[in-house]
């Protein structure tokens, strides 16, 4: 069997067994410094993690830890430790270990080969798709933890993997993949050592934060701590002295009034109510103490005046969600963005997260009513797609008007409201929609990186990329994208991108490349020019397809993406190659916020 990079020999530490004690420690610290920054990169998975995991939770999910070794006592160890630290019912946040609680202090030999094992302990916890499940695996080849995560998956759970080698059949099972690779050990193959560190640390982040996301924190303290003995009670008074600025005694007494609960008494004494009213408020609340007391968004609880109205046009996209919030006239007020909402790209509770915080973010200084909501969506072009939307939506804006379409509908009442119209999508992705003399809307491409996207940003940055190797085999001509991507990467040689290209392998950093390659097609370089004239192509292609279909001699031509938009010899390639296929247009018109579309469409929405 192949060693993984967690079993391999550390080339630093060949002679440690030689070295004196202080300079062993020495390199074994300057070992273990590296994992923090290891674990740093892999931050915007750990926050898709913790989001998503919230919001499972939020609905009566539990999160359950599963692995074996080090890795499954780290797990148990997490799940412990929640329900003193944020007062969670044990049954909350479980740990499962292979070989069962005997597996905590002594070694249970073959446990971590079963993988049927692992799939029996998520059946008799009777995981559901309320539940998230986190398999950890240094190696991320475990079969118990495997086995765990298939039958999680195939009950409707979310399913996180942390690993710390890539790839890992792990991650195949995964909707969700965290993997701080670490590294050789400072002893060959002790994972407890710096892959335990960065588990441990990443599985500090998830349990933390989604526990201050439930609202089991007020500022940093730990309001909802149970306290069950001298230290805890000692611990309790100081907390709501120090969340309220009375002296000990005071916060002692109120805390007696509130029967012992830090959260209620800090409501009571900061929103000056009666620990009954505290109650009712936390409970109205889903037990978040800022938005009981009146804190949050900067919205006082005692305000039940007539709140502004306003509208919302939302475009989520493949790399990035725009949410337009507009009076109700029309003008745009403010905007607020996030990342990915392709459901296709990142999974529906990811894009709904995303499209969550893109809302927030465009109304936190506008805490009023929406009146209309259009969301234009990547990614949601069939109707059980639109109706999963439409009820996300439904339930986060009860009273809003709501209308739910594909990107491109709002892209062509930004562009073109009414008539026959042709629009290309060109970004990450790639798509080209039109319109109908009829109204009726068709397209061609979009079928994503895997079946089409051709001409795209993702298209282009893999051709740069296997350009690179092409010419680092003798297989193709030499080019200057090896220098740029070599650079980019911050290796020294081809062979060296192989880890990184799939340690970082998501489309909007392969989409990323295109810079490059426009960078070389501006000092000439032959085969940088050819993948533009190539792409360039593939796009005129897909919309010649699409042309014949209008019922119209001549339409207007719309451009969106910032791939094509912000290309300048793509741009040239393209005009070139529309000129071969012989593809006129009555204009050109460059959209850059389809956001504008959406927010048109709400404004339509609001007026009846």
């Amino acid at each position: 069997m192949e060693l993984t990079l967690t079993e391999e020999r550390n080339p630093h530490t060949r002679d440690i067994d030689t070295l004196p004690t202080l300079d062993m420690l020495t390199l074994m610290n300057a070992e273990d410094q590296k994992v923090a920054l290891i674990v740093r990169d892999q931050l915007p998975n750990i926050a898709v993690a913790v989001d998503t995991i919230t919001l499972r939770m939020q609905r009566g999910g539990r999160l359950i830890y599963i692995g074996a070794g080090t890795s499954g006592r780290l797990g148990v160890l997490d799940a412990s430790e929640c329900p003193p630290t944020f007062g969670t019912p044990p049954e909350l946040v479980v740990g499962l270990i292979a070989g069962g609680p005997a597996a905590l202090t002594e070694a249970v030999e073959g446990a971590e080969d079963n993988r049927a094992g692992g799939a029996m302990g998520i059946a008799k916890l009777d995981v559901n798709e309320k539940d998230c499940v986190i398999g950890i695996a240094a190696s991320g080849r475990t079969p118990y933890v495997i086995g765990g995560l298939q039958e999680a998956k195939a009950r409707g759970a979310l399913t996180v993997s942390i690993a710390c080698n890539r790839p890992s059949s792990l991650e195949g099972w995964a909707g969700i993949s965290i993997t701080p690779v670490v590294g050789p050990e400072v002893i060959s193959g002790s994972t407890r050592l710096k892959a335990g560190t960065a588990q441990k640390m990443v599985l500090n982040m998830i349990s933390t934060a989604v526990m201050i996301r439930l609202g089991k924190t007020y500022s940093n303290l730990m309001v909802d701590v149970q306290p069950t003995n001298a230290k805890l009670r000692q611990r309790a008074r100081r907390i709501v002295a120090e969340a309220t600025g009375l002296e000990l005694q005071q916060a002692s007494r109120v805390l007696s009034a509130c029967d012992g609960e830090v959260k209620t008494a800090i409501v009571t004494i900061l929103a000056g109510v009666s620990p009954e009213i505290a109650r009712d408020r936390l409970h109205e609340t889903g037990g978040y103490a800022r938005k009981a007391i009146g804190e949050w968004a900067g919205v006082s609880s005692q305000d039940h005046g007539v709140q502004t109205k306003y509208i919302l046009g939302v475009d989520g996209g493949g790399t990035k969600t725009v949410a337009m919030l507009g009076d109700l006239e029309g003008n745009v007020i403010a905007r607020g963005f996030s990342g990915s909402s392709n459901t296709n790209a990142v999974g529906f509770e990811a894009a709904c997260l995303a499209l969550e915080n893109a809302i927030h973010k465009a109304r936190a200084d506008h805490p009023g009513e929406i009146s209309a909501m259009c969301l234009g969506l990547a990614g949601a072009g069939r109707n059980e797609e639109i109706e999963q939307f439409q009820n996300w939506a439904a339930h986060k804006f009860p009273k809003t008007l709501l209308k739910v379409v594909s990107d491109a509908e709002i892209l062509l009442v930004a562009g073109a409201p009414v008539g026959p119209v042709l629009a290309l999508i060109c970004g990450t992705g790639s798509i080209v929609y039109g319109r109908t003399v009829t109204g009726e809307l068709i397209r061609a491409g979009g079928w994503g990186y895997l079946l089409g996207d051709e001409g795209s940003g993702y298209a282009i940055g893999i051709a740069a990329l296997r350009a690179v190797m092409q010419a680092y085999d003798g297989r193709g001509a030499e080019t200057l994208l090896s220098e740029l991507v070599l650079k980019r990467y911050g290796v020294s040689a081809p062979a060296d991108l192989v880890r990184s290209i799939y340690a970082a392998s998501s489309l909007s950093i392969i989409a990323s490349l295109t810079d490059l390659v426009e960078q070389a097609a501006g000092s000439g370089d032959p085969v940088a020019i050819a993948i533009l004239e190539e792409s360039s192509r593939e796009l005129v292609r897909t919309l010649a397809a699409v042309y014949p279909k209008l019922g119209a001699s001549t339409v207007p031509l719309i451009l969106s993406g910032g791939t094509i938009l912000r290309g300048r010899y793509l741009r040239k390639a393209f005009q070139q190659a529309c000129e071969r296929y012989k593809l006129e247009f009555t204009s050109v018109q460059d959209v850059v916020e389809p956001a504008e579309g959406a927010l048109k469409s709400a404004w339509q929405l609001s007026r009846g």
